[in-house]
């Protein structure tokens, strides 16, 4: 082998290994944030007993959203620690912040131990893992960014997404084999916490690997390091790029906790299906999304990113509503996984191109924070999609009414897809990354 090609070689086996160090800490939020979703009726039992069935899971499921409030937040303040002191060690930061809210949540005793105490400290879980949340994705997205080869940023960046379905299919797959080895008594009454113990056990193996990551060239290079003031008057100049950033990340957030994290309760509640074959059918999608991600976004390296963002909100505005019709017509394990799957295809082809979208639209100088508090924005909304979807079949009585949300929330991602990318030197603006 000659001295170039296996310079090259351990070139890429390095970008690699960076890669999935970077993405590690990532993997843990999206992982919490799923088991939670997934347990979401039996966390209700345990922490908001209720003589109503539905007011019960409404409590939980809002205390699932109530994290996504304090997401923006976390952008702010550890978004500007972020582009003050460096990715590296803002990455570190926040994996230790989502550690402790996971650690909270799978320890608490239930109401009938300690009364109204442990429904206190399990928003206050939710609430630090939101708070860390909001700079995860955004810190994670630009250091991929800014260590991306020329001409393929799409590609690099799609793995902050990508694994979060490695968390989506590993988080269902446990709750697979706990459903077959417990019965449903156990597994409400203590089996939910096990993924949240695993879950803490996997956290001292992240933080050896992310500990190892070395501090981004681009940053390095930068001659000035804003102070908070200085990127809170930037992003103040800067307002209506953040809105936009905002309503494209909507179409990603409600579109994702739909097919994942509300996947396995509206396969359940509202369908009447196992439990088993809602959580076969969230591995899938994880999958799936796994297979759309770097392709979508290597596909936007080649042709830009306004026409694949474009023709998949389109596509999700025509389709969402009569899939979910569909669907809840005639309501079997096969329907679901279909649909399921072609959703996925819309949400995973659609965010492939937004996050480095989102990378590229930010200033330079507020690019974590900007991102983060673009995307934390938007969560406040997406986030409460199990919630929403619960409240509009309940008031509606339409159990494809998740659609109709899920229309919005692309339309909301057309028009901002249009905003951000009106000028010919704004369609342009990849190829210079």
């Amino acid at each position: 082998m000659s001295t170039a090609s296996h310079a090259t070689s351990s070139s890429e086996e390095s970008k690699f290994k960076t890669v999935f160090r970077v993405v590690s800490g990532n993997f843990l939020e999206m992982y919490d944030f799923m088991v939670y979703g997934y347990y979401a009726s039996a966390i209700a039992k345990t922490y908001f007993p209720s003589g109503n069935e539905f007011a019960s899971l409404m409590l939980s499921l809002s205390v699932f959203g109530a994290g996504f409030l304090m997401r923006p937040l976390g952008a702010i303040v550890l978004g500007a620690y972020i582009d003050h002191h460096g990715r590296r060690k803002g990455l570190i930061l926040t994996l230790g912040l989502m550690a402790l809210g996971t650690l909270t949540v799978a320890s608490i005793p239930g109401y009938a131990t300690i009364g109204v105490l442990a429904p206190v400290l399990v928003l206050g879980g939710r609430l630090l893992q939101g708070f860390s949340a909001g700079v995860e994705l955004g810190g994670v997205s630009v250091y991929l960014s800014e260590i991306a080869s020329k001409g393929n940023k799409g590609f690099y960046c799609a793995w902050q997404s990508g694994s979060q379905q490695v968390a989506v299919v590993f988080a269902a797959l446990i709750g697979v084999v706990l459903n077959k080895v417990l019965p449903a008594d156990q597994m409400t009454a203590w089996g939910w916490r096990v993924p949240f113990l695993i879950g803490c056990l996997i956290v001292p193996f992240l933080f050896l690997i992310r500990r190892s990551l070395q501090e981004t060239e681009e940053f390095k290079a930068r001659k000035h390091r804003p102070s908070m003031g200085e990127i809170m008057k930037t992003m103040a100049a800067n307002w209506g790029i953040v809105l936009g950033g905002m309503g494209m990340v909507i179409m990603t957030t409600v579109s994702f906790y739909m097919i994942t994290a509300y996947t396995p309760t509206f396969g359940k509640e509202v369908l009447k299906l196992s439990s088993i074959d809602t959580l076969v059918v969230t591995v899938c999608i994880g999958l799936s999304n796994l297979i759309w991600l770097p392709l979508a976004g290597a596909l936007s390296d080649r042709v830009g990113r306004r026409p694949v963002l474009i023709a998949f909100t389109i596509l999700t505005i025509i389709t969402a509503y009569p899939a979910l019709q569909w669907l809840v017509a005639d309501p079997s394990f096969a329907r679901l996984l279909a649909v399921e799957l072609w959703l996925s295809f819309l949400y995973g082809s659609y965010n492939g191109a937004m996050v480095v979208a989102l990378t590229e639209v930010m200033p330079v100088e507020v690019r974590t924070a900007g991102f983060s508090l673009a995307y934390s924005l938007a969560t406040t909304i997406g986030g409460f999609t199990p919630a929403i979807s619960t409240l509009l079949i309940h008031t509606t009585g339409n159990k494809a009414a998740p659609g109709l949300f899920l229309g919005v929330a692309a339309i909301c991602g057309l028009i901002a897809t249009l905003v951000l990318y009106r000028t010919p030197e704004s369609r342009n603006q990849y190829r210079a990354a």
